[in-house]
């Protein structure tokens, strides 16, 4: 593990234990309160990705993209258990679910190629021939959009953070470009609420988020720059300049991200995703603006670098 990354991985774990002091001493996270439990988890996600990236380097196995891969999955069937699915594409779920081994192959393998066509291309051709092979065309439409939007969503938008990992051929640069992602994605999302908590007054789509607000997304769009501007050039390869307009790149598309989500559930009719993440809700509600950043920071890093 590199200096920078371990000096990052240090950084957040002290801004937790501060966290947990502010929580104790204002007496809203008291045990079992919701801000507490948010906090237990960060605590967990934080180990868990930093043992993650450690072993990866001592190990002779992809421990970072397992996780990962463990992650899409995840996603994947908590995505399927709270759409409507027909009885007949149960077959069509399989070849959904196994896709994710085959685009996390590509992945290890660094077959960039293959990596940006699998699902794009293949799975848009198979989820619908085998679909129309069940012989069944009531709500054949609806039911393949449904499904092929889940797996770009939870396969191939995830698999870009995989990527990113393996995108330098070195452990110890990807593990920056990994953890500068995380970052980024991850504060805008806090710094959004923090903001709109504060200052929040004109709501961007009332029907869609009430809480989404223009001040809170323009305080977690300037947070996340001023953030990208200090860690990008100490993770990443980065330039201050381009670290900043990456930063409003994360910024930008994680917002939609978070407010694409938001309205999946509101047309499903339900709060979260489901209930994995004490604090947070589930995989999807954890990674909403992730799934949509993270392919705007990859093809700019390879664009740019690589």
């Amino acid at each position: 593990m590199s200096p920078a990354v371990g000096y990052t991985l240090c950084a957040l774990l002290g801004v937790l234990v501060v966290a947990e002091v502010v929580s104790l001493a204002t007496r809203r996270g008291g045990p079992g309160g919701e801000l507490s439990r948010r906090i237990h988890s960060w605590w967990v996600m934080v180990l868990g990705v930093g043992a993650a990236l450690l072993l990866d380097r001592y190990l002779a196995f992809p421990v970072v993209l397992v996780t990962l891969a463990g992650v899409s999955y995840l996603a994947l069937k908590e995505y399927l258990s709270m759409v409507p699915t027909r009885k007949v594409d149960r077959v069509v779920l399989l070849v959904a679910y196994l896709a994710i081994p085959t685009q996390w192959w590509w992945i290890h393998v660094r077959a960039y190629g293959l990596f940006v066509i699998w699902v794009p291309v293949y799975l848009f051709l198979l989820l619908p021939s085998v679909m129309v092979l069940r012989g069944d065309p009531a709500g054949f439409l609806r039911a393949l959009g449904t499904l092929y939007w889940g797996v770009v969503v939870c396969v191939f938008a995830i698999g870009h953070v995989g990527y990113l990992y393996v995108l330098p051929g070195n452990d110890m640069a990807g593990a920056g470009l990994l953890l500068a992602l995380l970052l980024l994605s991850q504060g805008n999302d806090v710094a959004q609420y923090l903001w709109g908590k504060l200052l929040g007054r004109h709501r961007i789509a009332p029907t869609v988020s009430p809480n989404k607000t223009v001040e809170g997304f323009l305080g977690g769009l300037a947070t996340t720059v001023a953030l990208a501007w200090f860690v990008g050039p100490l993770l990443t390869p980065l330039s201050p300049v381009m670290a900043c307009a990456a930063g409003a790149l994360v910024a930008a598309s994680g917002f939609l991200g978070d407010l694409t989500m938001s309205a999946v559930k509101r047309d499903i009719g339900i709060k979260d995703t489901g209930r994995l993440i004490p604090g947070h809700g589930g995989v999807l509600d954890r990674v909403d603006s992730l799934v949509f950043a993270a392919p705007m920071f990859l093809h700019l890093v390879r664009y740019l670098y690589y």
